[in-house]
Parts: structure tokens; sequence; C-alpha cells
């Protein structure tokens, strides 16, 4: 048990880290480590929900921290995150029907694509002109499918929002702040839902895990903004993918 607090403190501060660098909130962090440690049979439909539950204290944190840097703008924001949280009520419903082959399986291949896209598709490694508004259906059909996907796999919005930011011109800086804030309806509609299913006294949330990620994540957060600024955007991008190959791998072998 020992053992398994200081593995999941260390990652919880790795999840500090990924939350105000790349707006994940700890999702792509904590749902490996999680799946990894727990011993219940349910052990992916654990890590999501744990996950989530994590992903509302640091998507908060991160999101004043941001407010307060003035990283934070309006427009990319709202009405986008008021359909994030309907389709995070869709997602998170379902996810608890699934199978937890099932959820690893297409966590997995989530990632791939999401790799693969970054990669081969232009607009994310390097920005491509002004930064351009959303439309009216990314903002309101994709904000429902972006709340869906994220809350079914315990990732909040990050991996969508970001790179749709991206490519909407937004340095890389700005497009993982406002990750942060869009996370929130993602994470809180789906531990609420999580926490009202399963089997546990708790649903599907396991509050130590949960307790002991957020020990290292809270600390790191406030001591890695002071730092966020200085990143080039280059080499900020290529973290980003770097960082969901070493989750999907993480998954993968666990």
């Amino acid at each position: 048990m020992s053992t398994s607090i200081l593995i999941l403190l260390l990652f919880g501060c790795l999840s500090g880290v990924t939350t105000v660098l790349f707006g994940f909130g700890g999702g792509f962090v904590t749902v490996p480590v999680v799946a990894a440690v727990t011993s219940r049979g349910d052990a992916m439909h654990v890590a999501v929900a744990t996950s989530t539950a994590v992903m509302v204290v640091n998507a908060v944190s991160a999101t004043v921290v941001q407010a307060r840097a003035g990283r934070l703008r309006r427009d990319y924001i709202w009405p986008l995150a008021a359909f994030v949280a309907i389709g995070a009520g869709i997602g998170s419903v379902a996810a608890t029907y699934a199978g937890d082959g099932l959820l690893r399986v297409l966590f997995i291949g989530y990632l791939a694509v999401t790799i693969v896209d970054s990669l081969a598709r232009g607009g994310f490694l390097k920005p491509q002109g002004e930064p351009k508004p959303l439309s009216t259906f990314t903002t309101t059909a994709g904000g429902v499918g972006i709340g869906a996907v994220a809350s079914f796999l315990g990732v909040g919005g990050s991996v969508m929002t970001v790179p749709l930011l991206r490519r909407k011109g937004l340095p890389m800086a700005d497009a993982a702040a406002m990750a942060n804030p869009l996370s929130v309806p993602v994470a809180v509609v789906a531990t609420a839902v999580y926490a009202t299913a399963g089997s546990g006294p708790s649903g599907y949330l396991d509050p130590i895990s949960g307790a002991a990620l957020l020990a290292g994540s809270l600390p790191t957060i406030a001591l890695v903004r002071r730092v966020a600024d200085r990143l080039p955007d280059k080499v900020h991008a290529v973290a980003y993918v770097v960082l969901l190959a070493a989750a999907l791998i993480a998954v993968a072998v666990s």
C-alpha cells in the first residue's frame, strides 16, 4: 500500500505539470497509474472515474492561475463550455454501461488517432496564420462531441480542445490555458455520474488514490505556473505529443 501511495504522489506531481503546461487536468497521467495500482476488477472504470474527480480540483486550480495570468479569452470558452457539459453527461452515462476491456481499447485507440492527427495534419506543431473564431457548428456539435468522448474516457477535454484551438491559430500556451476551464464541466458532470454508479460506497471513485494524486498535483501547479511561459512554442507542442505517446504505452502495457 505504501508503495502504491508513493507512486500516486509522484504521478500526482506529474499531473500538476501537465495540467498547467498542457491543460490535461491529469487525465492521461492519472488513468494509467490508477488502473495499474488498483486491485479492483473494474480497474479502468475506477481509473476513469477517479481521474475525473482529480480533474475537478486540478482544472479549477489551473483555471484560477491562468485567469490571473490573463491567458483566458471568453470568446473561445463560452458558449463552448455549455455544450461540452451536455456531451459530458452523455459520455459518462454511456461509460457506466461499457465493459472494462472496451474502455481500455478505446482509450488506446483514441490516443493513437490523436497522435497521428497532430503529426500528420498541419496547424498543430506550428500554428498557421492569425487566430480565427470558432464556428457555430464547432461550438455546438463539436462541444457535445468533445464532452462525450472526454467524459467517456476520463481525459477532460484538453486532448481535443488543445488541437482545436491550436489549429485556430492560438499559441500553444494559450490553447493549453483555455483547456483548463473547458475541462471543468466535463470533470464535474462525469464525477457526479461515476460517484453514483458502480458497486463501491463511492461508486467507481477511489478516494484514497484521488487524495494521493491531489497531494502531489496541487503544490506542483503552484510551482509550475512560474515557468510555463518560458517554454518555446514548438517545444511545447512537441512535448504535448510525446506525453500522449507515453500515456498510450503506459495503458497498453498495464
